[in-house]
Order: C-alpha cells, then structure tokens, then sequence
C-alpha cells in the first residue's frame, strides 16, 4: 500500500508543520504550553513521518532487490500501524496508560508483521551472489524498533522495575534513533544506490564494516543506560565512540558516491549529508551530560538536544528521501531527485543551529526557540508544497484517464 503510505507521511509531515508553529508561539508566550506535547511532536516526524515512508517503501525496495514483482498491499500492516499510533498520540499527552498500552501493542505487532513481509519477499526471489546488506539493516533497525516500543511503552506503565531498566527514557530514545532509525537509513542509502547514482554505494567489505560498528554501536548506546551505574560508563562511550565513528565513515562513503555521481548539484544530496550534522551533534554533547562538564546543567542538554535530533536529522532525511519515493512509485519517474530545495536546505540547518544556541543561550533561549521552530516549519511546508504538487499531478493524471 505504497500510495497509503507516502500520503499517509504528508499527513504527519503537514501535522509535524502546525506542532512547530504551535512550539514557536508557545516560546514567544502567545499560548500555553501543554504536558507531554515535547513527545507528543517527536512521535509525529518519529512514529508518524519517517516510520510510515519506511513501512510503504521497504516492500517495494526488497521486491526490487531479489527482482520479484511488486508485493501485494498489505492493509492489515497500514492499518495496525496508524491505528496503534493515533491510539498513542491521543494517549501520551493524557498520560492514559490503557491507550499507551493498546497504542504501543498494536504498534508492535505491525512491526512484526513488516518484518515477516521482508523475509517473505526475500525467500521467494532470486538469491544474490551478493551479501543482502540492505535487508540486514533493516532487519536490525527494526529488532531495536521492537526493543524501543517495549521500552518506551513500559516507562508509562513503570515497567522500568521489574525489566531492571536503569534510565528509561534515554534506552527508549537510543533504541530508536541510534537502533532503528540509522540502520533503516543506512540500509536506505544501500538500497537506493544502485538505481539513483548507477553504482553502488560502497564496497562489500565496507557495508560489511558499517553494519557491524553500527549495531555494536547502537548496542552499547542502549545497553550502557539499561544496567545504569558507573560501571555502564565504558560500555555507553565505547557505543558512542564505535557509533560515531562508523556512521562518520558512512557520510564520507555517501559524499564519495554523490561527488561520483554528480549529484552534489542537488539540494537533496546535501540535505542528506548535512542532516548527519545534527546526528553527531548530541553524541559531542555526551560527554557534558555524563561527566557535567561545564556551565550548562545536563538536564538541559537531555530536554532539548532530542528536539534538535529529530527535526534537524531526522526531518531532514525525510525531507529529501519522501518526495523521491513519490517520483519513483507514483509518478514512475526514470530519473528521480530527492526532494527539498536550496531554501528548505538553508532554513532546516539554521532552525536547528537555533535550537542548539538557544540551550546555551539561556536569557533569550524563549526568542531563539521560537525563531528556530518557525523556519523549521516553513522548511517543512517548502517539502509539503512540493511534494503535494507531485501527488496532485498523479491524482490530476487518473481523473484525465478515468474521463477518457
């Protein structure tokens, strides 16, 4: 149900747009805030925007990979996932722990379901001589996905006890982003390689590298706050070093394959490769948090740092990888360009410089946040106009078929 899917992300998109207007009028003082809305926006571009582009297009990317024709639409995957997730949107910011449970549940489940898709698609094609990196990638990002949900879901309903989870919410947080959410990514650029740069991305030794450094990575960044005490230290900076400096050998891989290619003209390639600025930018700020380090109260850094995270990381990808997967699965395009524009480029990176600035700036950090979440949502709304012009284009071109 790809069409389902990408819709269903300009949805979140257009939702994650009105959060960010809501958070700049919050700063300035125009409207009151509310408890739980800080989760509630992440799991709008988290859960809502970049989960659902994932779910419609991994089916399409396996079919392609193990050349096997396009799957059947899986509704019963669609549903379930938006089910669960208008179940938790209306459940976090009540703090009703019977929604977060069902929400989180039924979440889970279509996660399970997804995967066991992959693994059917892959076992009725053609076996590569290859490895099959790109399936590994997702097949681990989306076990941390399950390990987030469980978590994440527990902390509402204090869990955290009986699982002997030290830090919850930085488990949660880790098991998605630096687990689920970089390995899918990862396995994205795998898998998109072959078809928009006409070469692969990277060596077969060098995929081997970065999927191994990445899930240890990713495993000691979740591991190290799961046991919590001083003896977790070194297991949580020995994943954050081997994190880092894997995923700092992946963005030169991408920027080799780009430069190769000739994409580096497009806005889209460097909305790609700056988005993983603002991915090292909280593990610099690790040590601060984990030593208090400095001026500036760790509590800060956590409260905000996630914010700065999904908008200028994750938001941004997407921003880039969404209005691609239009061009190739609605519109059919031999040639498709990932999407955003210089002007989205430029006021994506400055919103997220702001919110940075604004934890270090404390007097005016008020103005700054509000400045930054307003040119983080018309960065945004630059991505929905364009890739609502290529949705209505398809709709535009069925309505001329249908009357002829």
């Amino acid at each position: 149900m790809p069409n389902l899917y990408l819709v269903s992300a300009i949805f979140y998109l257009i939702t994650a747009v009105l959060m960010a207007f809501d958070v700049a009028l919050v700063s300035w003082g125009g409207i009151p805030g509310y408890s739980g809305m800080a989760w509630l926006r992440v799991h709008f571009i988290t859960l809502g925007f970049a989960t659902q582009a994932v779910f419609g297009v991994l089916p399409l990317l396996q079919a392609a990979r193990h050349k096997v024709p396009r799957p059947k639409a899986r509704l019963d995957i669609w549903l379930t996932l938006n089910l669960g997730l208008v179940i938790l949107i209306a459940g976090i910011p009540i703090v009703n722990k019977a929604m977060i449970l069902t929400g989180g549940t039924i979440v889970f489940i279509s996660v399970g379901l997804l995967a066991l898709h992959l693994r059917q698609i892959a076992n009725s094609g053609e076996k590569s001589s290859s490895t099959d990196w790109p399936r590994r990638f997702y097949g681990m990002g989306l076990l941390y996905l399950l390990v987030g949900i469980i978590v994440g879901t527990g902390y509402w309903l204090a869990w955290s006890g009986p699982l002997k989870i030290a830090a919850p919410i930085e488990v949660h947080v880790h098991a998605n982003n630096w687990g689920f959410l970089s390995m899918v990514f990862a396995g994205l650029l795998f898998s998109l390689a072959p078809s928009f740069l006409k070469r692969p991305l990277a060596s077969d030794k060098t995929a081997k590298i970065i999927f191994i450094g990445m899930t240890l990575g990713a495993l000691g960044l979740v591991s190290g706050p799961w046991w919590g005490g001083t003896r977790s230290i070194p297991i949580s900076v020995a994943g954050l070093l081997l994190h880092m400096v894997i995923t700092g050998v992946l963005v030169v891989v991408i920027y080799k394959a780009f430069r190769a290619a000739g994409r580096l003209d497009n806005a889209g390639a460097w909305h790609v490769l700056l988005a993983y600025l603002w991915f090292f930018m909280p593990m610099l700020m690790a040590p601060i948090v984990v030593f208090h380090l400095g001026s500036i109260p760790g509590e800060r850094i956590e409260g905000t740092a996630p914010q700065a995270l999904v908008y200028g990381w994750i938001l941004q990808l997407g921003m880039a990888f969404v209005p691609y997967f239009i061009d190739r699965y609605l519109l059919k395009l031999a040639d498709p360009r990932l999407g955003g524009s210089w002007l989205s480029l430029l006021l994506v990176n400055v919103g997220s410089a702001l919110i940075w600035l604004g934890i270090f700036i404390q007097p005016i950090d008020a103005l700054l946040y509000g400045v930054a979440y307003l040119l983080l949502s018309l960065a945004a709304l630059v991505v929905v106009r364009q890739s609502w012009k290529q949705i209505r284009g398809v709709f535009d071109r069925a309505e001329e078929k249908a009357v002829a």
